[in-house]
């Protein structure tokens, strides 16, 4: 590719990047809103100990988001490739071919659940203390956990829809679902409804939005695209299935890792401290959600600067993207270290949310900052699936985390959970994020990623993404 090729790729990538993330940020500054009001609200209705259940059984779905085994992010590394080859045949396979699986393994779980939920000693795995509260617990966890697992084939849609480049479409039905959520907690306190159905309202406007979503999609804006039974491919399955297994294995461990602090605190300090530490976590949780926005977009494009061997733009946007997170969720993160209770009276105002230690605090401002320098380095190594560092890091994260947090959170309380947090990942995955993102730019330099010959196991899964694009429908060699 001459000179005057690759500036003008850098220009289109670089434009279509910026839009990315800006209608990212737009559209979910909206969503933003909703679950901010709704909090106080139902931390005031529900109470603090079922308000902490709540958010403990909520912990435990995160944790299980790995559930369609990454086959949500092999759909998008493929199609994204196919849309720019515009293929519509093969695109169709491969979504129809996803439906499937995730629809299969959906009924699976959901059956599993609903004839296993009342073997499980709900109040004593929540570590719940008052007898009605109690009651309730086997309701709650059905209904987040069967919230999730149907928005298991669900949430596919996004990914077709970020692959397509209509990220802000994307987000501004998710925007529309927080919104309706909002409104339904709302209109269900003022009625006085049971607290269960509250939740249930909260928790099963995820899936009905993006249900929504997909019959509109497919229905009236891409019907070429539309998952049919004659789509569906085996060897397409396959293929999808070595590819998303790659982020699969990652992402079991990141997220047990990320989401496992709700589920500690209620268990080792009690579930009254969960409901404390849930508010302070969903200040936090808005910074982490820039980080996430601004990576998304980076990842497609990073994979489309490396087939064309732009080495040197994926290492200035990921130098700058780096510099923006970490700068960005710093400034609020230290304005959180000295105003953060005021806000958090202000906000939930209740008699029964705890004040929050400055060490709390700055620990927890400290992991986001952490997370926001990695992030960008991690989607360079996810647009090659040069996945082994991630591995390790956060294998080794889980290792040290654990024990780590049990400790501390005996010695110094509430706290001690964010200092092993900030400790565990800065000792871990973040090195681990650097020595991926060093070795997938000498993999690319060594063998440009549009040969046909690829560098190793480095490459592979994006070798794999391109030759699953086949119009045939065929299985990878």
């Amino acid at each position: 590719m001459n000179e005057a090729h690759h500036r003008e790729a850098r220009r289109v990538r670089s434009r279509a990047l910026i839009a990315g993330i800006t209608s990212s940020l737009g559209g979910k500054a909206v969503g933003l809103v909703a679950p901010l009001l709704i909090t106080p609200l139902a931390f005031g209705y529900l109470g603090a100990e079922r308000y902490g259940m709540w958010m403990a059984v909520t912990s435990l779905t995160s944790m299980a988001l790995f559930a369609d085994f990454g086959l949500g992010n092999g759909l998008l590394t493929r199609l994204a490739r196919l849309q720019a080859a515009g293929d519509r045949t093969a695109a169709a396979r491969e979504i129809a071919s996803a439906y499937a699986l995730l629809g299969c393994l959906a009924a699976v779980l959901l059956a599993v659940l609903t004839a296993t939920v009342a073997l499980v000693p709900w109040p004593a795995v929540l570590n719940v203390t008052d007898p009605e509260v109690a009651g309730d617990a086997r309701a709650v966890a059905l209904l987040c956990f069967g919230s999730f697992l149907l928005n298991i084939p669900l949430a596919l849609i996004q990914r077709v829809q970020y692959a397509y480049q209509e990220v802000a479409q994307s987000n501004l039905w998710q925007a529309g679902g927080s919104l309706i959520s909002a409104a339904l907690v709302v209109c269900g306190v003022v009625v006085g409804v049971q607290p269960v159905l509250l939740i249930a309202a909260a928790v099963l406007s995820v899936p009905v939005m993006n249900a929504a979503n997909t019959i509109c999609y497919f229905g009236w804006q891409n019907p070429k695209l539309r998952p049919r039974p004659q789509h569906v491919r085996i060897p397409t399955a396959r293929g999808l299935l070595r590819l998303g297994l790659r982020f699969f294995v990652v992402a079991v461990l990141s997220s047990v890792v990320l989401n496992m602090d709700g589920f500690l605190v209620g268990r080792v300090l009690g579930l009254t401290e969960a409901a404390n530490y849930a508010v302070v976590l969903r200040i936090f949780g808005v910074l982490a959600l820039f980080i996430t926005l601004v990576g998304l977009p980076l990842w497609p494009a990073n994979g489309e600067a490396l087939v064309r061997g732009d080495v040197t733009w994926v290492q200035r946007n990921t130098r700058r993207m780096s510099y923006l997170c970490a700068g960005v969720v710093t400034l609020p993160g230290v304005a959180l270290v000295f105003f953060g209770n005021d806000l958090f009276r202000l906000w939930i105002r209740s008699a029964e949310l705890a004040h929050a230690p400055t060490l709390l605090l700055v620990a927890l401002a400290t992991h986001t900052a952490l997370v926001g320098v990695a992030s960008p380095m991690f989607m360079v190594q996810n647009s090659i699936g040069l996945l082994r560092p991630q591995l390790f890091g956060w294998l080794a994260c889980f290792v040290v985390a654990v024990p780590l947090k049990v400790y501390l959170a005996g010695r110094i309380g509430l706290s001690g959970i964010a200092v092993a947090s900030a400790v565990s990942y800065g000792v871990t995955v973040l090195p681990s994020a650097v020595v991926g993102y060093r070795r997938s730019l000498k993999a690319v330099s060594r063998r440009p990623i549009e040969s046909d010959v690829t560098a190793g196991g480095e490459v592979q899964a994006l070798r794999l993404a391109a030759s699953g694009a086949r119009a045939n429908g065929g299985d990878e060699r």
